[in-house]
């Protein structure tokens, strides 16, 4: 059974959706957005993943303990492995990504790859920059983009959540 739940947040309305006692995703709602084969119904491990992301947007948490479904291609799933990685309050470009997983020329693949990223915050594609440190590339919005970044830059010392 899939399950999923919105909640609002600073950022905007978060959807989280379960399925098999798992994370399938997280993102920011689109206004007209729907969700398919999935039953609305706050499970525990919904209400856990929203609490994880209410700490983490209060700068109380900077790690995750989510159980996670991801799936795509092979190569994205290489790429959300990688994202996985940056430490908390720091960023890397797409050609580091790309690099880091053996591909240096699939820097605009790994950026296709953080497009279709299922899981936003958790698997933090929001920390992958431009090569020139510029905000570039984010589904949810560079203003969402941004506050991500504001939340961990704000909250770097902060050891609560680690």
């Amino acid at each position: 059974m899939r399950f999923y739940n919105t909640y609002p947040t600073k950022i905007g309305t978060i959807l989280i959706v379960e399925e098999d006692k798992k994370i399938e995703q997280i993102n920011i709602l689109k206004e007209k957005e729907n969700i398919l084969d999935a039953s609305k119904q706050e499970t525990f491990l919904i209400k856990k993943a929203f609490l994880e992301i209410q700490e983490y947007l209060e700068g109380k948490r900077k790690a995750f303990d989510l159980p996670l479904k991801v799936e795509g291609t092979a190569f994205q799933k290489k790429v959300w492995e990688a994202l996985q990685t940056i430490p908390y309050g720091e960023t890397r470009c797409y050609e580091e990504i790309a690099k880091q997983i053996g591909n240096e020329k699939a820097a605009r693949a790994v950026g296709m790859a953080n497009h279709h990223n299922p899981i936003l915050i958790v698997i933090p594609c929001h920390r992958v920059i431009g090569k020139n440190k510029k905000l570039v590339g984010f589904g949810a919005g560079l203003d969402v983009k941004e506050a991500l970044l504001d939340v961990e830059k704000n909250n770097i010392e902060n050891k609560i959540g680690e």
